[in-house]
């Protein structure tokens, strides 16, 4: 079934690029009116705008149902809802803050130095 929504949707596809390739832009009908050469075209100079554009529309409805269908098949079949395959989270357990570490050493006095001094640099 997927095969054939596929076919048909590809053939749509193709459809309604060559529909849209045949039909006359709006500044068409401007050039047949001072007698170019455009006014000879496979229809007449307008007679098949309505078929034109009728079938695009046809052809563009059955584009979007067969995209929908194909979205449906390739849809993982699954019951139960969005959130039934979300895992849950353990339960909180009361955490306990850890000990502070203990202070730093003092840094080493520079040699020739004991202690160190009270005085302010200046």
């Amino acid at each position: 079934m997927q095969t054939l929504v596929l076919v048909l949707h590809i053939l749509a596809a193709v459809g309604i690029v060559v529909l849209v390739l045949l039909q006359h832009g709006k500044g068409a009908d401007m050039g047949a009116a001072f007698g170019s050469g455009s006014a000879g075209s496979l229809f007449g100079s307008a007679g098949a705008a309505n078929f034109l554009s009728r079938t695009t529309a046809v052809l563009a409805a059955v584009f979007f149902a067969t995209s929908l269908g194909l979205t449906y098949f390739s849809a993982p079949s699954r019951s139960g809802g969005v959130t039934q395959h979300i895992d849950a989270p353990a339960a909180k357990t009361e955490v306990k803050p850890a000990a502070p570490a203990p202070s730093a050493p003092a840094p080493a006095a520079p040699p020739g130095q004991g202690s160190k001094s009270t005085e302010i640099p200046k």
